[in-house]
C-alpha cells in the first residue's frame, strides 16, 4: 500500500506529539496542557442531525471574548486545522511557499508538506526574534508567514515593532499568521488590535491551553471578513460537533471566563515558582516564558530527561541543544519536578 501513497507522504516524518511519544508516570508536564479538569454538562439533544458549519452562538461568544466582530471569526478543529486551512486556501501546490522561523511549532512544516506546498525557513536571531532582513530576502513565492508568540518552544514574545514591520513588508504579497495559542497567559501582548490596520493579518487561537480544553479540539481564526469567507470555502462541511459547541459556549460564558482567568493566575504563579527555583540551581539557565511552559537549559539535559522519564516525570525534549521544555502543572506537580531535579543536580 505504501507505494500507492504520494512520494512526499512516504518520506514524511510525522509530528511527534506528546501522546505519540508516550511515557508512563504520574507527572505529565510535556504537552502544555492545563492541570485543571473542569466539569461541563451536555444535554445530548440534536445528535441525530448534522451540526452547523459555523455555530452562531459559538462564533458570537468567541468574538465577544476576543474583541472582534463575528464575521471576523472562524472556528475549527483546533488551531491545527486552521493552519492547514490557510495553506489550502492561499497556497498553490508546486508554486507557492510558506515561511516560518525555527525554532518554532512543528505543524507549520508538516501541514505544508502534506499538502505539497514548499517550505522556507529563516531562523530566529540569537535573541529568538524575527530576522527581518533575511525574511525580506526570502519572500519570493511566499503566501503565508507563520509567527508564534509566545513562541513554542522558546516561550518568548516576538517584538511588537517587528511584527508591524513584517506586516508592512508583506502587504499585498503574503499573509502574516500570528499563532497566539498561548496568548491567554499574557493577553496584553495580543496582536488582535492590528486587525483594523492590516488586512493581511490572521490570528490563530485555541481553547486547548488556558481554557483547559485540549481534548475538545476547538480553535479559531481571527481575520478580516474576506479571509474568513475564503476559508469557509475549503473547510469541512461539519467541522464542529454539537457537544463541542455546547462545552465551548459554556467555557466562554461569564462564569467560564472568570474561572479561566483565575486558573491562568494560578498557573502564572506556578510558572514563577518553577522559574525561581530552577534559576537557583548551578549551571542551569531558565529562559523567560510567557505561556504555560518554560524552556530550561541544563548541564546534561539528555541524562536528566532520562532520569525524570524513568521516575514517572514526563517532560518534553527540546530541539534546542541542552534544553528541556517543562509545562506548568499544579503546585504539587511543580514541587515534585523541582525537588527531583534538585536531587539529580546536587
Amino acid at each position: 500500500m505504501e507505494k500507492l501513497a504520494r512520494k512526499d507522504v512516504q518520506a514524511l516524518t510525522p509530528y511527534m506529539s506528546a501522546r505519540r511519544l508516550g511515557g508512563s508516570g504520574d507527572v505529565w508536564l510535556n504537552a502544555n496542557e492545563s492541570p485543571f479538569n473542569n466539569e461541563y454538562t451536555i444535554n445530548g439533544a440534536g445528535l441525530n442531525r448534522y451540526s452547523t458549519c459555523q455555530p452562531e452562538e459559538l462564533i458570537r461568544a468567541y468574538a465577544d471574548y476576543a474583541g472582534v466582530r463575528p464575521e471576523q471569526v472562524l472556528t475549527s478543529r483546533g488551531a491545527d486545522e486552521s493552519i492547514e486551512l490557510l495553506i489550502r486556501t492561499f497556497c498553490e501546490t508546486g508554486e507557492d511557499s510558506i515561511l516560518f522561523c525555527p525554532p518554532t511549532y512543528g505543524m507549520y512544516a508538516i501541514s505544508a508538506e502534506t499538502t505539497g506546498v514548499a517550505r522556507k525557513t529563516v531562523p530566529l536571531t540569537d535573541e529568538w526574534q524575527l530576522n527581518l532582513p533575511e525574511i525580506e530576502k526570502n519572500l519570493d513565492s511566499v503566501k503565508l508567514v507563520f509567527v508564534c508568540s509566545p513562541n513554542n518552544p522558546t516561550g518568548n514574545l516576538i517584538n511588537r515593532d517587528d511584527i508591524e514591520a513584517l506586516l508592512e513588508m508583506t502587504a499585498g504579497r503574503a499573509l502574516v499568521v500570528m499563532d497566539e495559542a498561548y496568548i491567554d497567559f499574557c493577553p496584553e501582548a495580543s496582536t488582535v488590535d492590528l486587525l483594523v490596520r492590516y488586512p493581511n493579518l490572521a490570528i490563530l487561537r485555541t481553547l486547548s491551553k488556558a481554557f483547559a480544553l485540549a481534548g475538545l479540539r476547538c480553535g479559531f481564526t481571527l481575520a478580516n471578513q474576506q479571509i474568513i469567507q475564503l476559508m469557509t470555502k475549503v473547510i469541512a462541511p461539519y467541522p464542529v460537533p454539537v457537544p463541542v459547541t455546547e462545552i465551548a459556549v459554556q467555557a466562554l460564558s461569564e462564569a467560564g471566563l472568570a474561572r479561566m482567568k483565575y486558573q491562568v493566575l494560578d498557573l502564572n504563579a506556578n510558572r514563577a515558582y518553577l522559574q525561581a527555583g530552577l534559576a537557583m540551581l548551578p549551571d542551569v539557565e531558565v529562559f523567560d516564558g510567557y505561556g504555560n511552559y518554560l524552556l530550561v537549559k541544563f548541564p546534561d539535559a539528555d541524562l536528566l530527561f532520562s532520569a525524570l522519564w524513568d521516575n514517572g516525570i514526563i517532560l518534553r525534549r527540546s530541539p534546542i541543544k541542552g534544553c528541556i521544555r517543562i509545562s506548568v502543572g499544579n503546585r504539587e506537580e511543580c514541587e515534585k519536578t523541582l525537588t527531583f531535579i534538585r536531587q539529580q543536580l546536587a
